[in-house]
C-alpha cells in the first residue's frame, strides 16, 4: 500500500503554500483554496511519522458527503472536488473560535464533570449524570482556535465581551451549529449511530457567513453506535465508538501521549494496515457505502493533474 505523506505542486497563479497536521493547502490567485487532504495522522498534537493508506480519501468524501447534505442549511466553503483527496473552495475570513456541540457527556466534558465541576464553557450542567449519557439538550462548548499549542475553553460571555465575535454574527453561528448537529443526528441514525458530539468552523466573505473546514467526519466528530447503547450505560459499561480513539489508545498503551520525553512506538507494516483498516471501515459505516479504494500507483500524478484541471476552469 502507498500513501500521500506531503506534496510539493505548484499550480496555475498560485500564491502561497501551507502545510497543517494533515493537510496541504495551496492558495491560488488569493481567491480560491486548493487543500489536499494527506494521510499524515496526529494524535495529541503530534503528526505521526507514518502515513495511512488511504485514510485522506476516507475524511474527503465523508466531508464532502456531509457538506453536500448541510448546504440547504448553511452556505460552504467547497467549489469543487476535482479529485478523492482534493477540495477546493471559496477563501474564508475564519472566526477564531470553533462551534463544538454536544448532545452527551463525553470527552473533555465527562473529564470535566468528573473532577467535580457543573459548567462547561459557561453552560451549567444538572447533578447526577453519569460519563456518555445523554444530555437534557445539546449544549454549545466553543474553543478558541489557537495558531499555536492548544485550543482552550471560552464562555459565550467571554466571546461576546472580549469583542472576538459580534453579537449579530454569534448568534447565526449558535443557530447554524444546531441545526447542523441536528441534520448530523438525523443522517447519524439512519446508520445506526449516534452522533456524540461534534465541531463546526466558520468563516465570511464580506456578509456572509460560511461552513468551512471538514465536518461530521471521525476525526472531528464522536459516534457511538445506537444498537446496546442503553444496555451498555445501564450498566456502566464503555460505549462503543467510531471515531479515531483506537490510534490514541494505542499509542497510551505503548507509552505516548504526547508529553515530554516520551517518543512514538515503532509502526509497523501492521499497525499501519490495521489503522488504514480501521478508517476504511469508519467510512463504509458513516457513509453507508463500499468504500471505492483509489489505485495506489501514480497517486500524485492524478491528484497534481485533476487537481490543475479544476484551477484552471475556476480561475478563468
Amino acid at each position: 500500500m502507498k500513501a500521500v505523506k506531503e506534496t510539493q505542486f505548484t499550480f496555475p497563479k498560485q500564491s502561497s503554500f501551507y502545510k497543517g497536521k494533515v493537510r496541504d493547502v495551496y492558495t491560488i490567485d488569493n481567491q480560491l483554496m486548493a487543500m489536499v487532504v494527506t494521510d499524515r495522522i496526529s494524535a495529541f498534537d503530534v503528526v505521526l511519522p507514518e502515513a495511512i493508506p488511504y485514510k485522506g480519501q476516507v475524511l474527503n468524501q465523508i466531508a464532502a458527503k456531509f457538506l453536500s447534505a448541510t448546504k440547504d442549511i448553511v452556505p460552504n466553503w467547497v467549489l469543487a472536488t476535482p479529485d478523492e483527496m482534493v477540495t477546493i473552495g471559496r477563501i474564508c475570513e475564519p472566526f477564531k473560535v470553533e462551534m463544538v456541540i454536544r448532545g452527551y457527556l463525553a470527552g473533555h466534558a465527562a473529564r470535566e464533570y468528573a473532577l467535580g465541576k457543573r459548567q462547561v464553557c459557561g453552560v451549567a450542567l444538572p447533578e447526577g449524570l453519569k460519563e456518555n449519557d445523554k444530555l437534557p439538550e445539546p449544549i454549545i462548548t466553543p474553543t478558541t482556535k489557537a495558531a499555536v499549542g492548544h485550543d482552550e475553553d471560552i464562555s459565550r460571555e467571554d466571546i461576546l465581551a472580549k469583542g472576538i465575535v459580534s453579537l449579530a454574527d454569534y448568534e447565526k453561528l449558535e443557530k447554524y451549529t444546531r441545526a447542523l448537529y441536528q441534520r448530523g443526528t438525523e443522517m447519524a441514525a439512519e446508520r445506526g449511530l449516534i452522533l456524540v458530539d461534534t465541531k463546526y468552523e466558520f468563516g465570511k466573505v464580506g456578509d456572509e457567513i460560511y461552513l468551512i473546514d471538514e465536518i461530521h467526519t471521525p476525526d472531528s466528530s464522536r459516534y457511538f453506535y445506537a444498537e446496546g447503547y442503553e444496555e451498555r450505560q445501564a450498566n456502566d459499561e464503555p460505549q462503543k465508538q467510531l471515531s479515531k480513539e483506537f490510534v490514541r489508545k494505542w499509542l497510551i498503551e505503548n507509552g505516548f501521549q504526547g508529553k515530554d520525553g516520551q517518543v512514538v512506538p515503532i509502526m509497523t507494516e501492521e499497525i499501519v494496515e490495521s489503522i488504514s483498516e480501521r478508517y476504511i471501515e469508519l467510512y463504509e459505516q458513516i457513509v453507508g457505502e463500499k468504500f471505492v479504494k483509489n489505485p495506489s500507483e501514480n497517486i500524485l500524478d492524478r491528484i497534481e493533474a485533476n487537481t490543475k484541471a479544476a484551477v484552471e476552469k475556476l480561475i478563468q
